[in-house]
């Protein structure tokens, strides 16, 4: 007989893990096309508007998919977890109306007008229809990371007849680790643009578009990501002594440290064996890790035998931060060796171009390594300390979860390649584009045709 609870959890994951990775994309991109618009109406070159009617693209796109497949996941609440509303819903409702309130609406409001209102209103209003753009992709984050941030370290709040009810909104909204992750968030998602803008632009640059705007937008990638992959480190750091501090089992199953004990190496690398509670050919950096979590060489870290039934599945918990952390650090060589490449010869080699490539959706692969980290170390909660997994879970048959599962699985296999073809599509028609009508700059486009002169630029003489 198939598991409702184990289907329950993998159908969820599934959702949220497709779902999460279009947010990552819109949280920091509309920053991005709110830097472009801006820079476009201060110099009224037209290689800010080509870079912006390009990602613009990209932005309704991955808005789209985000918004619909984040009302499938939402559903999942009443229909495989209805012991979570029923037991947390006082709290988790509200601030998931204050999300739609405050951000959805005026996402959903200004997107209008940022798309297809540059004609239709005065150039300072589409300017600021961006901006809210870009406010209500931030707000839709602030909102859905208080309600995270709670389940992960639960406050103000009081638990009557095993109903959770609100004594403190400021404590629930600011809660202790709140302010860590929402930080964390932005920041891997502007990591995440950074690599997508740059890998693509880079496509674009071997594809032989000797355009402006490809190389505009590569440069401004990198050299974003030279600055945010450093800070993501440090506030990654700041993040993990605040888990130590409220979810000491998680950062045990992180560092697979089994027994309490003082100077806990670091492990590079193991195959944690859960049954033996030992780290198999384990490559360790000795007293590394309590002096990365305490500051102290010999600092005390609890073990997971602290824990005994109430921490999480080790070995999931232990390889997605390896990845989490393996891609971070790629991310930030890659940004240093490429942002000191352009910044001396202002160009990049064919070899860097090609690893940029390859690494487009690296910020993906991190993300949801991140979020599995997260999530799956809260467990065997779903709300740390207060409402187990196993009690929030539905009573539908798992015959049922398992059918709507592989269906879930199927069209999301199919909406992420068709998703990612688009992309790649978007950018192999924008090499063929030529330059801008001037007298309507930033907006109509004319196409490469047998014979027509591809050098001459708009305002400059130089192709953009």
């Amino acid at each position: 007989m198939l598991d409702t609870l184990i289907l329950s959890r993998i159908q969820f994951a599934a959702n949220i893990s497709f779902h999460i990775l279009f947010p990552t994309i819109t949280i920091a991109l509309g920053w991005l096309l709110f830097y472009f618009k801006v820079r476009f109406d201060l110099s009224q070159h037209p290689v800010w508007m080509r870079a912006y009617r390009f990602w613009v693209k990209v932005f309704a796109l991955t808005f789209a998919l985000g918004v619909v497949s984040g009302i499938t996941m939402s559903f999942q609440f009443g229909t495989n977890w209805p012991g979570f509303m029923e037991s947390i819903g006082n709290i988790a409702g509200p601030l998931l109306a204050y999300e739609i309130l405050t951000a959805f609406f005026l996402e959903a409001t200004m997107l209008g007008i940022m798309l297809f209102g540059f004609h239709k209103v005065p150039r300072w209003a589409h300017t600021l229809a961006t901006f809210l753009v870009a406010l209500g992709t931030t707000f839709s984050a602030f909102w859905i990371l208080v309600l995270n941030s709670w389940m992960q370290t639960p406050a103000g709040f009081e638990m009557i007849d095993g109903v959770a009810h609100a004594t403190d909104w400021f404590a629930i909204i600011f809660n202790p680790s709140f302010p860590y992750r929402f930080t964390h968030m932005l920041l891997a998602s502007g990591l995440t643009v950074c690599f997508l803008v740059a890998g693509i632009s880079a496509y674009r640059i071997l594809k032989g578009d000797n355009k402006k705007a490809p190389k505009l937008t590569l440069r401004t990638a990198l050299l974003s990501a030279a600055i945010l992959a450093p800070t993501q480190v440090l506030v990654g750091d700041f993040h993990g002594l605040n888990t130590l501090e409220h979810q000491p089992q998680k950062i045990a199953a992180m560092e697979g440290i089994w027994h309490t004990e003082r100077g806990a190496p670091l492990v590079l690398f193991a195959i944690p064996d859960e049954e033996t509670q030992q780290n198999r050919f384990a490559i360790e950096v000795p007293k590394l890790a309590s002096l990365i979590l305490t500051h102290d060489a010999d600092g005390e870290l609890k073990g997971l035998n602290e824990f005994a039934g109430e921490h999480p599945p080790v070995a999931p918990v232990f390889y997605s931060f390896r990845v989490m952390v393996g891609i971070g650090m790629l991310m930030l060589l890659m940004a240093w060796w490429t942002s000191y490449r352009l910044l001396r010869k202002k160009e990049l080699a064919p070899l860097q171009l090609k690893i940029l490539i390859g690494m487009t959706f690296s910020g993906w692969v991190a993300t949801l390594a991140g979020w599995y980290v997260t999530e799956i170390g809260r467990q065997p909660y779903l709300v740390y300390g207060v409402l187990k997994t196993r009690d929030a879970v539905t009573t539908v048959p798992g015959e049922h979860v398992a059918m709507t599962l592989v269906m879930y699985l199927l069209l999301y296999a199919v909406l992420l390649l068709a998703y990612v073809k688009t992309l790649f599509w978007l950018a192999n028609r924008a090499v063929e584009v030529e330059e801008y009508d001037l007298t309507r700059p930033g907006l109509v486009e004319t196409r490469a045709e047998p014979g027509n002169d591809l050098s001459k630029g708009v305002r400059t003489g130089a192709t953009i």
